[in-house]
């Protein structure tokens, strides 16, 4: 029997009308808190914590993704995972519902997960859902029907909690220094920016934020293109920018002014992606890429070549493939506005996050870390 972490009140439940931006800052506004979520109930008795297994899904507007992982001394060792491209925000946009389609999708790969819980004999597991259940009109119906057919009880959680879980996730990979540094969740349906002031013990204190309505589907589907026409390609890409600079603007302005020190962190498929063709390799390799430190002058060098490259080219090309050749190009124009806003000379690389960030907390507050 699995235990699952109960959301708390303040991230259960899909909101309406989360078309604008969310941001706050570090100085005891709402926002800026970024409570976690209330502790869960009363655990199973057996086995011990030490031998415990935990689990995490992170069902996003694009992805599903699932990690399960057992406490270690230094943290926690995997022991099976699972990814799946489902694309539950498609056509969102324009319907402002999840489509049939895109439920069945989700539910099979939720399926999945569901009997990886069983056959690894998972005590306790939180499962999030973010921007697409958020927005959905029939966010709720979805949720209902997941739990019916998979027994799986999705939490959809606030930008603001979205945007914890991935800085909890991923700041150890944030390079050693000074300075201010800034954390990014690219996602399908929003994109987090997290400014954080790394200067302490243990996880960073977050000075402020940003949560924009523009991910890497959401973005592809508000800018439709001819994908086999080089200038209308261009001034698609050049659109994209523009929106995402105008909804990074209210963060942007209330930023530090740049500094030869300052560092920069991303979490997301596009950042994996790009690092994997800056090291041109021939299929993705995680120990490669999770940690590595690339130059920005080649990140933004290959966000401008695969702008310019028709969908055909850009299928062929390693790492990408036909599943995200299409929705590559607005993580392009996601990452250069980042790096206009914050121009750090080197981009921290990081495959891990929300899931990772789940399940340090659920962890934590079992008292299973050894």
């Amino acid at each position: 029997m699995v235990q699952h972490s109960r959301p708390s009140p303040q991230s259960s439940g899909p909101a309406a009308g989360v078309s604008g931006i969310r941001s706050g800052q570090g100085n005891g506004s709402k926002a800026a808190a970024l409570t976690p979520p209330s502790k869960s109930r009363g655990l199973l008795p057996h086995p011990p914590r030490g031998r415990r297994s935990y689990a995490a899904i992170d069902l996003g507007t694009n992805n599903c993704r699932l990690l399960i992982a057992k406490p270690s001394s230094d943290g926690f060792i995997v022991v099976d995972a699972f990814s799946r491209i489902v694309r539950l925000g498609e056509g969102l946009a324009a319907s402002g519902r999840i489509s049939d389609a895109a439920i069945d999708r989700a539910i099979a790969a939720l399926a999945v997960c569901a009997d990886k819980l069983r056959r690894r004999h998972v005590t306790l597991a939180r499962s999030v859902a973010t921007e697409a259940c958020r927005r959905a009109d029939n966010g709720a119906e979805f949720i209902q029907r997941v739990y019916r057919e998979t027994g799986i009880a999705l939490d959809v959680i606030s930008a603001q909690e979205e945007a914890r879980l991935a800085v909890l996730g991923c700041h150890a990979l944030l390079e050693p220094g000074d300075g201010p540094a800034l954390i990014f969740d690219i996602g399908g349906g929003s994109t987090e920016l997290v400014l954080v002031d790394s200067n302490c013990s243990g996880a960073p204190h977050i000075v402020d934020w940003v949560s924009a309505p523009w991910g890497v589907v959401s973005l592809t589907e508000s800018e439709p293109f001819d994908h086999a026409d080089r200038a209308d390609r261009l001034a698609a890409y050049g659109r994209m920018r523009a929106r995402v600079t105008e909804a990074f603007a209210p963060l942007a302005r209330r930023l530090p002014s740049p500094q030869p020190d300052i560092r920069l962190l991303g979490t997301s498929g596009t950042v994996t992606t790009l690092a994997s063709l800056h090291l041109d390799l021939p299929r993705y390799d995680r120990q490669a890429i999770d940690g590595l430190i690339v130059p920005s002058t080649s990140m933004r060098a290959i966000s401008e070549r695969l702008s310019s490259m028709p969908l055909a080219e850009r299928q062929t090309l390693p790492c990408i493939g036909t599943e995200r050749a299409d929705l590559v190009v607005a993580g392009c124009a996601i990452l250069e506005s980042i790096l206009d806003i914050w121009p750090a000379q080197r981009l921290g690389v990081a495959d891990r996050g929300i899931r990772e960030g789940i399940l340090r907390g659920l962890m934590d507050r079992d008292g299973a870390r050894m």
